[in-house]
Parts: structure tokens; sequence; C-alpha cells
């Protein structure tokens, strides 16, 4: 009868050794992983810090014109935002899931340079300034807030208009995944568009905003970039911009596809002209339930009036 050796508690078999390569092999892969892992901390907090120096940007002195300000708070929690949700209180509760890092917009169309823009990299090209403009809603309601961005004009000149494009055409990002009202409004013609004419696009009070109250955009206001057009009623000013497109016709826009004879493309603030439903001659302030009085272009017609003169 052969011996029977005993083996220490230690004992593995041959077969369940990993071999040396695969050690050495997995070393390196791990040494690696580990470097990447620290190179990607490391540039998000690089971005982080990038972004966090652009703001607050300088406030501009022709547009701070000493308007009380809306509440921060109230302002960045009363929004309408129907990808998200028709209750302006709930769509700061439903963007958790919305990425908006990084960030690609798209602008091209009748235009001689067509390009690409990563956000952050876009606001360090154009220069950040902070602007304080009264912003009304279709609703009647209204808010003064400080933006932070740049003319519009600046980047479309960036890309050159070709002397056909009259019109300028903006779409909103479309993620079923990350925007549940979307999936809740079946029947809306998604994705959100908006336009504006290109005299309209071309005015210095048309705003890129990537910014708001000396902070980046939070997501319910937008985020990452967002136009303001601070004459025209609230919802032309497009927030989560994919594309800019310079365009020859009129572009169809969501609101004036589903009711147009309640969200007309032009969209002026015209205190005189009613909505179908209610009188356009007053509103509401926001934060405080004030009720005041409307004015033509919401307060600029010195500025822009004179781009409708018949």
């Amino acid at each position: 009868m052969a011996n029977i050796i005993s083996r220490p508690d230690w004992y593995i078999p041959d077969s369940q050794v990993t071999p040396e390569h695969a050690y050495r092999n997995r070393r390196d892969f791990l040494k690696k992983a580990g470097f990447l892992g620290a190179a990607a901390l490391m540039s998000q907090a690089m971005n982080a810090q990038a972004e966090n120096s652009l703001y607050p940007a300088k406030r501009s002195g022709i547009h701070n014109p000493g308007w009380r300000l809306t509440d921060e708070e109230v302002a960045t929690s009363y929004n309408n935002f129907y990808e998200f949700t028709t209750r302006k209180t709930g769509v700061k509760d439903l963007v958790g899931l919305f990425n908006t890092s990084p960030w690609e917009v798209k602008v091209g169309g009748l235009c001689e340079k067509p390009a690409s823009f990563d956000v952050d990299g876009l606001s360090r090209q154009m220069g950040l300034e902070e602007r304080v403009y009264h912003f009304r809603c279709v609703e009647a309601w209204a808010m003064t807030v400080p933006w932070t961005g740049f003319p519009l004009a600046k980047l479309l000149r960036k890309v050159q208009p070709k002397p056909e494009a009259r019109f300028v055409k903006f779409v909103t990002a479309f993620k079923q995944d990350e925007m549940p009202g979307v999936v809740r409004l079946p029947d809306y013609p998604w994705p959100y568009t908006e336009g504006l004419r290109m005299d309209e696009a071309m005015h210095d009070l048309t705003m890129v905003v990537t910014g708001i109250y000396g902070k980046p955009l939070p997501k319910q206001n937008g985020a990452p970039i967002r136009i303001v057009v601070p004459w025209k009623y609230g919802y032309k000013s497009i927030k989560s911009i994919v594309s800019i497109e310079l365009v020859k016709e009129q572009p169809k826009t969501l609101w004036e596809t589903l009711s147009p004879e309640e969200y007309p493309f032009e969209s002026n603030v015209e205190p005189e002209v009613p909505h179908p439903r209610w009188s356009q001659a007053t509103h509401r302030i926001v934060d405080t339930g004030e009720r005041v009085r409307t004015l033509p272009y919401n307060g600029y017609a010195n500025q822009v009036a004179r781009l409708y003169k018949k």
C-alpha cells in the first residue's frame, strides 16, 4: 500500500496556478487601468475647474439696469420644459438622468464654414458676459434673470452665413431614455424645434446662454446651452440645443405646428394682442405674485421695434 503524503493547507495543484505570463499581463493591465482611472478623475476635476473659472462672468454695463432680480431658487424651480413634465415645479426633480456633459452643438446649413462645437470650448472662444433681462412667458408670468452667455451673432459670423440664409432653425436634444416627458406626450412633434429670422438672430439682444445667476445653467433651465430672445415669448428661447441650422425657408416649430393661432412663428410680446384664451395686457411676477403691466416687446421696443416696421 502506497504511503499517503499529507499536504499542507496552503497546497493547490499546478493546474490552478496562474501562469507567469498571465500574472505579469494582469499586473500591467491593473497598472494601466489605475493610471487611466486616475487620469479620468484628473480630467474631470480639470474640466470642472475650467468650467468654474468661466463663472461668474463680468456683468455688461449696458445690460445692467438695476432691476430687482427674481429669487434664484424660484427661477431655477419654476420651468417650462415639456420634455420632462408639464408641471413647472416638477421639472427640477426629473432631470437627474439627463446627461449634459460632454455636449456638442452642430452649426451648419447655408453657411461657408459649418462646424461642431464643444460647449465649454465654445464658451471660451466666444467669451462670456452676464446680462440682466426680463423674461416673459406666453402664459402671462415673468421673471428678471441674470443670464451668462454671448450674442448669437458672434457664433453666426464665425460660420459665415450665405446670402440665401434667411432663417435660423434650432433643435433641442431628444433623449427618450433621459427625458420622460417625450414618452408621456407621444403626439407632440419631437424633437422641439424653434426658429428666428436672420435679422432677429443677428440682433445683439439675442443671446446664447450657458449660465444663470453666475453659475452654469441648471438642467431644468436648459443646460448646457440655450437661446434667450427677451422681446419674444419664452417658448422662443429654446433649451438644450444640439443643432443650429441656417435655412432659406421659414422652419416649422413645435408650438406653431401644434397650434398656429395660439403660438405663431413671430411671437413678439405684444400686450395689445391677446392670446386666444387670456389677456396679455398684464403679467404675474413669479416670486412675488405682483401683477404688472406688460410693455410692448417686453420693454425692448427701443432696440427691436425697427425690425417690424411695415
